[in-house]
Formats: structure tokens, sequence, C-alpha cells
């Protein structure tokens, strides 16, 4: 056997500007004249962690404020555009998925997100992929450290019984491919369109769409 690991909600439908509207909509809930321009918001994703540039863009602009709670907020509103959006995967996803599924390779979700946000994706995509065609979940609460630390893979490989070799992760940001990378895990940048810009030399190749037979020939069956 060997595995497809998917790293990000953004790697299997692009929702990085549907992110920027839900955060700031959350700004606004929350009282705050803040606005994350598409620029803005660019410059911020070399890191994961939505709470985190909450934290730091307060801290920035001199603003005393709960980032956590601002982002529980964005995470609510997120969850509910997935819902009323009509998405679609991105290009190849469906069949890198399919052909997965018939070459009997295992399927991971490994994010560092909510279950939430998890469970909100793979209803909006349903039914072309749906929960139970991963082998295995990962959210925020499946391990101790978010991405870009390795940990997120390093528990993937032990729950699927799976060494690094034989495995491929595929990742739409930076911290995304440094995880993989740490876990010895070849990954491919797969970047949406909020993230194109970023450095993927670390990446074993950088694609706009999915080749499924390429992505299985980067696994060991």
């Amino acid at each position: 056997m060997s595995a497809i690991l998917f790293g990000s909600v953004s790697t299997l439908a692009d929702t990085s500007e549907l992110q920027r509207r839900a955060f700031n909509e959350a700004f606004k809930a929350h009282g705050l004249d803040w606005n994350w321009s598409r620029d803005d918001y660019i410059a911020m994703l070399g890191s994961n962690g939505g709470a985190q540039r909450i934290a730091d863009y307060a801290q920035s602009v001199g603003a005393d404020v709960d980032s956590a709670a601002i982002h529980a907020t964005k995470s609510e509103i997120f969850q509910d555009l997935l819902g009323n959006s009509a998405l679609e995967a991105r290009p190849g996803v469906l069949e890198t998925v399919q052909e997965a599924k018939r070459s009997e390779r295992k399927l991971g979700f490994v994010t560092t997100t909510s279950q939430g946000n998890i469970d909100a994706i793979l209803a909006a995509l349903q039914p072309h992929i749906s929960a139970k065609m991963f082998d295995l979940i990962v959210n925020r609460d499946s391990v101790s450290k978010p991405k870009p630390d390795a940990a997120a893979y390093a528990f993937a490989l032990e729950q699927l019984g799976e060494a690094p070799g034989t495995v491929v992760a595929i990742e739409d940001n930076v911290g995304g491919v440094a995880a993989a990378s740490a876990a010895g895990v070849a990954c491919i940048a797969f970047p949406n369109e909020n993230t194109a810009g970023g450095d993927f030399s670390a990446a074993a190749e950088t694609v706009e769409s999915l080749d499924a037979s390429r992505v299985l020939g980067l696994t060991t069956a």
C-alpha cells in the first residue's frame, strides 16, 4: 500500500478568497474597522493559523483584541459561506481521488484546521468527495503543534502504517510544504489563487492542476 495526503481545505477546492471574506466579516461583527485587501492577505499567508494572523495584525496596529474570539466568529462565517457557495473541486482533484481508490492507495486529509472547517468543505463537495473516501482525517486537535511543524504528517504516517517514502503530500501553502518536507514526505505544491507567489522550492514540483497518474507515480504501491 501507499498513500496520497491532501494537506488543506484549499487543496480540494480553492477557498482562499472565501477565507479572506470571512475574516473581514468577522472584523465587522466585532466592531473593528479592519479590512484586509487581497494584497494584505497574500502577505500574511507565509504562516499557518488564522488566530495568529489576527493577533499579529492587532499588534502591528496597536490594537488590543480577543484574537481567539474573532477567529471563532471567522470560522462560523467561513463554514456558512462554504455551505452557501457553489464550490467545485480543483482541477484534477476528483480524478486523483478516484484513481487512488481504484488503485487501492490510501487517502488522507492531513490538516491542522478545525473539524468544523473539514466537515463544511466535505459537505460542500458531496457527493463527489466525502469523508468516507478518506482512510484518515487529521484536524488541529489530533496533534499538539500546527504546521509548519511536522507533527501532523508524523501522526498520519503512524496512523496509516506508512513510511515517508511511500506517500506523497499535496499542499497549497509554503507552511504546509515545510511540514511535509520536515516529515520526509515528498510534496506536490498546488498553490491556490492567493499563495501562487510563494517560494515552493522545497516541493518536489509545483503544479496548477493535478495529474492523477503523476501523483500516483510519486507513491510506492
